[in-house]
């Protein structure tokens, strides 16, 4: 019934770019799946995803014909970037063939892949081989106790560590992103900028968001972005902002004196809603339009339908011309309880 309702749709809805404010859909993140081999307390809590948790049964999870379908579909909206993300992707079997299949559909479309690091050193030259052009790699800081402790896992931070060179070595464009939280992490600030600026890797800050998943979150555990920069000037000299931002660029760029550039996600502080050009399709294939979204939009089910690509587009279309989110600059002001989407269903 659906598919046939956007069939008498396909001859009068024309395609927009834009949302109500004017944003245009330039990125899309797709989860692939919602497994990972870590526990972190702001996205996995150990407690509600434990032994006993049930995961999305295979057949609930986006195939990789659908993924490649749905970035067909949007492509012609002016979609420019894919991400791929989890849960942890890389447990994903046969990640490399997606992003092979991904490739096809545009050689210009830049493709990422974000991850928490811990098979990377596997996988960084086959996943260049295959087409990827991007990975960020989510770390919370160098020390050994405290990754553990916020990761629940026995990974080291040196394995993951290896696995960001294995990616630089082999011409992958490499990001690591830091999520630093108050009387947690501070004290990996330092270490981390002094390791990855040796590697000539850019690093990340981001102020800690009460992002799906995250319990009992509170404003005072944010340590913003200007108390980040001001730890790192103590210790390296000043920095610099780097005017040239790019619309739709959720990090603001600093630089030392050398060019090496630190970017801070200040979501809390510097709110970026007035420019977020992403759209999120979560490993059971329903489309969010924000990262605190509540309600996403099935998209699986009409796959299983028969929809094709123009289907999917008008669906797509009908969705994002209507969104009008904005929960960053809003959160403030909003006076009930909210329950974003689960962050390891659409990767952050």
């Amino acid at each position: 019934m659906l598919v046939k309702q956007l069939n008498n749709l396909k001859g009068t809805v024309s395609i927009m770019q834009e949302d109500s404010y004017g944003r245009p859909l330039k990125d899309l993140r797709i989860s692939i799946t919602d497994r990972c081999n870590f526990r972190c307390n702001y996205c996995m809590p150990p407690d509600e995803f434990g032994p006993g948790h049930k995961f999305l049964p295979k057949s609930d999870i986006l195939s990789f014909e659908d993924i490649v379908l749905l970035v067909k579909a949007m492509l012609p909206l002016g979609l420019e970037k894919v991400r791929i993300t989890g849960g942890e992707p890389l447990l994903r079997k046969d990640i490399t063939n997606l992003i092979a299949m991904i490739r096809q559909c545009g050689p210009k479309l830049d493709i990422a892949l974000t991850t928490n690091g811990s098979l990377l050193a596997r996988f960084a030259s086959k996943l260049k081989q295959a087409g990827l052009d991007r990975v960020t790699v989510s770390l919370d800081g160098i020390d050994e106790q405290i990754v553990k402790r916020i990761s629940n896992s026995n990974v080291s931070p040196n394995d993951i560590i290896s696995g960001i060179q294995a990616s630089a070595d082999t011409g992958l464009r490499v990001k690591v992103n830091t999520v630093i939280i108050k009387n947690y992490n501070e004290n990996q600030i330092i270490p981390i900028t002094s390791i990855f600026r040796k590697m000539n890797v850019v690093v990340r800050f981001i102020e800690y968001m009460d992002v799906g998943g995250t319990k009992d979150w509170d404003p005072s555990q944010v340590v913003f972005g200007d108390d980040i920069r001001s730890v790192i000037a103590s210790k390296f000299g000043k920095l610099q902002a780097v005017e040239d931002q790019k619309y739709g660029q959720v990090a603001n760029r600093w630089a030392f004196d050398d060019g090496y550039e630190i970017g801070f996600i200040e979501s809390i502080s510097k709110p970026f809603c007035k420019s977020c050009t992403r759209a999120r399709i979560s490993a059971n294939g329903r489309l969010y339009t924000c990262l605190f979204s509540e309600r996403g939009h099935d998209l699986k089910s009409m796959m299983n339908m028969g929809a094709d690509e123009e289907d999917l587009r008008v669906a797509v279309l009908s969705v994002w011309g209507k969104r009008a989110d904005r929960y960053s600059e809003i959160r403030n002001q909003r006076k009930q309880t909210t329950r974003p989407v689960e962050m390891h269903f659409i990767g952050g």
